[in-house]
């Protein structure tokens, strides 16, 4: 499903989306100049009838579109591409000025050097990451969100024929995957990494179907927003669903909307949709992984204090002074789990206090687990997921961690957890500071405590 930047009219499976190779044949050669750059575009244009082949154009933006290009325009400085899906055509027109490069007939002509993301202070992101304008922010959300992954041309739709497609509000009694969509993407997407594109897929097509339904084309839009945040960390594709569906301050996802405009490099922007008398125990996460720790912390003290679950609140406040470095009020709130009283039932308290006492003990082993401390050697160890235990191994050589591997788990819900945060660890060469992966923060603190515990295993 795709939103045309030219109406309000939304278009889905069956509309302009679907990215497919069209034929051209050359006909005549243009030759451009843009002021301020030296490139020279020999552009073998053709009629509308043409021989196999697939254009592509590379935004400076960072994204990327395949199809056809339809029409140059010298005078006016723009190109006119067509794009495809599902056998219907969608025309866009692109300024010079946005474009990187285009690649026609194989060969890639550069139009623009990528430009450098603003440095402004108010966009600065924790740990000195990328930041963007709103304006850059905005125009990645338009070039890159309303736009299908590369992989989406080659998904098969694939999904039960047992579904009601109807997708009711309150599912009838009973839990059958096989006939609510809404089970069946808990049961059987949201578990299998390799189901993850095909239900992206059929999101849309859901889409499609209903585009005369705004309710129901309101909650697949928040659902698809939702899998390219959990599954993918596609941060554009997801703010530009959530913002179809007209996600508002305060609402449940705005907290995910607001960590897309922050991945992409705009803490303003993020922040904006923190609504200042709706209290959302995830702003305490966003707000560590920002770097904002004191906030986070009256955050999490103003949520237990309006009647907020604690042992919630409170864990997501000592993570937020892990990762900053703060391991004395990091234990102090995880020793607040433990004192927290009873939870809403006996599994969810022994859960939070499980991983309150393991983050304790990974905060005492970390300066055994530098990895210039450790010796050569393959280490082992296990973290507390959601279902049971995480297994990671640790490999370390020549003072550099080589790799991180989760080498068995029974988690369910762990979406890109696994990726995600192995990649942080190695990335870093170390486990602190690692920022726990959205909605999946349990499955990632499993990683961290196991790789600490690995690592410190080797300690000279």
């Amino acid at each position: 499903m795709f939103a045309s930047r030219y109406g309000s009219r939304v278009l889905g499976e069956t509309g302009p989306f679907r990215l497919s190779l069209r034929s051209w044949r050359v006909a005549r050669s243009h030759v451009f100049t843009l002021a301020g750059h030296f490139f020279v575009l020999a552009f073998l244009f053709a009629s509308p009838s043409l021989a196999a082949a697939a254009d592509r154009i590379e935004f400076l933006s960072g994204a990327k579109i395949e199809g056809k290009v339809v029409k140059i325009r010298k005078s006016e400085k723009m190109i006119e591409f067509e794009s495809k899906l599902g056998g219907k055509t969608r025309k866009s027109v692109y300024p010079y000025a946005k474009i990187h490069a285009v690649t026609l007939k194989g060969k890639r002509y550069l139009f623009n050097k990528m430009a450098t993301p603003s440095r402004s202070e108010g966009n600065r992101e924790a740990g000195g990451g990328l930041r963007r304008t709103s304006a850059e922010v905005r125009d990645l959300i338009k070039t890159v969100g309303s736009t299908p992954p590369d992989w989406y041309d080659a998904t098969p739709l694939e999904y039960p024929k047992t579904l009601d497609l109807s997708w009711p509000q309150k599912p009838p009694p009973g839990w059958n995957g096989q006939k609510n969509i809404g089970q069946y993407v808990w049961e059987i997407i949201n578990p299998n990494e390799g189901r993850w594109k095909s239900g992206v897929r059929f999101m849309h097509f859901l889409l499609s179907k209903h585009r005369d339904d705004k309710a129901l084309s309101r909650r697949v839009m928040t659902s698809l927003a939702s899998m390219y945040f959990r599954f993918f960390q596609d941060y554009p594709r997801a703010a530009f669903w959530w913002e179809q569906s007209t996600v508002k301050p305060g609402d449940s996802d705005s907290i995910m909307l607001a960590e897309c405009y922050w991945r992409m490099g705009n803490k303003q922007m993020a922040v904006a949709m923190f609504h200042p008398r709706k209290l959302r125990v995830d702003m305490i996460k966003l707000l560590g992984a920002m770097g904002d720790t004191k906030r986070a912390i009256e955050i999490a003290e103003r949520y237990v204090k309006a009647g907020g679950q604690k042992h919630n609140a409170y864990m997501l406040a000592g993570d937020a002074c892990r990762r900053a470095g703060r391991y004395d009020d990091a234990i102090r709130y995880y020793n607040k789990v433990l004192n927290a009283g009873a939870a809403r039932n006996d599994d969810y308290q022994k859960r939070f206090n499980a991983r309150a006492r393991e983050n304790m003990e990974a905060i005492r082993v970390f300066d055994r687990s530098d990895v210039k401390r450790v010796a050569d050697g393959l280490y082992r160890a296990s973290g507390s997921g959601y279902v049971g235990q995480v297994q990671v191994e640790v490999r370390v050589a020549d003072a550099q961690i080589q790799s991180v591997r989760v080498t068995k788990h029974s988690e369910k819900q762990y979406y890109s957890a696994i990726s995600d945060t192995t990649g942080q660890i190695l990335a870093k060469q170390s486990v602190k500071g690692i920022d726990a992966t959205s909605r999946a923060t349990i499955t990632s603190e499993a990683i961290i405590n196991a790789a600490a515990k690995a690592l410190a295993k080797g300690a000279k």
